[in-house]
């Protein structure tokens, strides 16, 4: 997934996975070609109307009178504009289609690679850039919405008036024909060499800006850390440096581009010379028609404009294959946490938690945890302590299941939590994060999540439970009051007593509360907070992952993990007796906060 394409010459495979979303547009699709159809025809048959009224008005082979003449121009130009009107009517048609169909197949797209996200275990982001992650879901989906509507219905229209010129010259004069098709092979040859060189430009190209995508998206949501540190001219020159690679590579690919136009548009005039020198020359003889030889020249002419279009649908081909792999990449990456067959739904949970010789790595054999073994009781409220790196937070990403165990199991009232369904389990499980995420919506919208089932009534409810209701009622808008991003406006105990709040609103039964989510508020607050958490713990079991005393002393039992074991549990005044790491934990934070 982190890997750049490594090719972008047109693949079947891509292309075939690509079509598989325009296939449910398949009427639309139709309609469109039978446009391009309509439009090929009246586009070939306008050289016609030019060899019709030179040969029948302006140089006939045989005197005719001025007024059959004017007549026959009349009918020439009549014609002229009827077959223009239809060209409009279809060509508009035509473009309307096509770009109703991209922006469909792109909807589409967008949102099956959204959906791809968030099934997607969070190891999986761990080790992904958001800002790959970005190009996916913007520019790689809009190179495949060209490839559909620039791409290949363009490359049929282009083909269908190739094929239509072609078979219009033959039949007039075959002998023409072959001249103006003299210059075909000295075409494929430089546009194939022009391809080639631009092949690994373009895969280039999309490789740094991706990078550069990543690391602007890096550098957005760090931009306090880099203020802080006095880092923004160090981190100006960085995106100078992927800057310059970009344009770099831009200036590349328009290197080997910017030929193609013209060395299509000439050896289309050489063409024309060609058929001119020679045509003319048959005219002089008698052979054939000033009439003739025009619409010859005006087929000509035309012939190189689609070989022009199709020169640029080979870009089209190139970006679209480079973005295909990406958003196919991202589509086919394995889902790790998966719903097992026919797995159990959840509706209440007595709350029981046993942990049977785990063994965790985020990756390989990197123990996280190893041989872990304890149970929480129903209704029970246990802490986890030791220091940084020692899985306490990996416990409680276990049970709510974001990852899975390599060894053992994790049991919620005796049952596999992998036999669980991974949307009821979590349901049933509320999370109070260090650093709680909230949206850029109304306090209200970041209560609910979407469940408007929920009261606003109830949300009063809880929020008064909790201690928050006072402050958001002293907003202008109350619970309509718009957040910025990440909860921009709050302070971090006002975003953390909302986090609290939103988690029992959804009345679960085991509550996690992880990473010192108290840790970062002034006394007054978190008074609330224990105060809330008191109320809130009736009847369920709750794990804590906290440092200060305060939260740590009061649990009915506390266990102690180092460097992924478990080596101590206990009461807080047990675990202080028995004089082991916990009592040297406590002594070194001087007894008022634990490591």
């Amino acid at each position: 997934m982190n890997q750049e394409p490594r090719a972008t010459q047109f693949d079947p495979q891509l292309a075939r996975r690509v079509l598989a979303f325009v296939k449910p547009y398949w009427k639309q699709v139709g309609l469109a070609l039978f446009f391009i159809l309509i439009t090929t025809l009246a586009a070939n048959a306008l050289p016609l109307v030019f060899k019709f009224a030179i040969d029948g008005a302006l140089a006939p082979k045989t005197p005719l009178p001025v007024a059959e003449r004017f007549q026959t121009l009349a009918v020439a130009a009549m014609v002229f504009v009827g077959l223009r009107v239809l060209d409009f009517v279809t060509r508009y048609a035509q473009t309307y289609t096509l770009a109703w169909i991209g922006q469909h197949v792109l909807y589409d797209l967008r949102a099956a690679i959204f959906d791809k996200l968030l099934r997607l275990h969070v190891g999986f982001f761990d080790r992904t850039p958001a800002g790959r992650l970005l190009t996916r879901l913007t520019s790689d989906v809009d190179a495949i919405q060209q490839f559909i509507t620039g791409g290949l219905v363009g490359f049929a229209a282009d083909l269908f008036m190739l094929v239509g010129i072609m078979a219009f010259m033959l039949v007039l004069d075959w002998k023409l024909a072959l001249v103006a098709f003299a210059v075909m092979p000295l075409l494929l040859l430089v546009t194939t060499w022009l391809r080639i060189r631009m092949r690994a430009a373009y895969r280039e190209m999309r490789a740094r800006l991706s990078r550069m995508n990543a690391f602007l998206a890096e550098n957005l949501a760090g931009v306090l850390t880099i203020q802080l540190f006095v880092r923004e001219r160090r981190q100006e020159e960085k995106f100078q440096e992927k800057n310059r690679e970009l344009l770099a590579a831009y200036i590349e690919v328009i290197r080997w581009f910017a030929p193609f136009f013209p060395v299509v548009g000439f050896l289309g005039e050489l063409a024309v010379a060609s058929v001119l020198y020679q045509g003319g020359g048959e005219v002089l003889r008698g052979a054939v028609t000033l009439g003739l030889l025009v619409a010859f020249i005006d087929y000509t002419r035309n012939f190189f404009e689609p070989l022009r279009d199709l020169s640029d649908k080979f870009n089209i081909f190139q970006s679209a294959m480079a973005a295909a792999e990406r958003i196919f990449g991202l589509l086919d990456e394995p889902e790790y946490v998966t719903d097992r067959p026919g797995a159990r739904p959840v509706s209440r949970l007595r709350g029981e938690i046993r942990f049977e010789d785990v063994w965790f790595a985020y990756q390989n054999e990197e123990w996280v945890l190893k041989g872990v073994n304890f149970t929480v009781r129903p209704g029970e409220k246990v802490a986890l302590v030791g220091a940084t790196g020692a899985g306490k937070t990996s416990v409680i990403s276990l049970i709510s299941r974001f990852y899975d165990v390599q060894r053992g199991r994790v049991l919620i009232d005796g049952v596999d939590v992998r036999d669980y369904r991974q949307a009821d389990l979590r349901r049933t499980v509320g999370i109070v994060m260090q650093e709680p995420f909230l949206f850029a919506a109304s306090i209200l919208d970041n209560l609910r999540l979407g469940d408007e089932g929920i009261s606003l009534e109830r949300i009063r409810e809880v929020c008064r439970m909790v201690g928050v209701d006072e402050m958001i009622m002293k907003r202008p808008q109350g619970y309509h009051t718009r957040l910025g991003e990440r909860g921009a406006g709050l302070s971090t105990g006002e975003r953390q007593l909302l986090a609290l709040a939103r988690a029992m609103l959804h009345n679960p039964d085991i509550l996690l509360i992880l990473d010192e989510a108290t840790a970062n508020v002034d006394s007054e607050t978190e008074a609330k907070m224990q105060a809330a958490l008191e109320r809130v713990s009736e009847g369920r079991t709750v794990i804590i992952i906290a440092h200060r005393l305060s939260t740590v002393k009061d649990v009915d039992r506390i266990l102690v993990f180092r460097r992924g074991e478990l080596i101590e549990e206990g009461d807080h005044d047990h675990l202080l007796r028995q004089g082991g790491y916990y009592a040297k934990l406590y002594a070194l934070a001087g007894g008022a906060s634990l490591g």
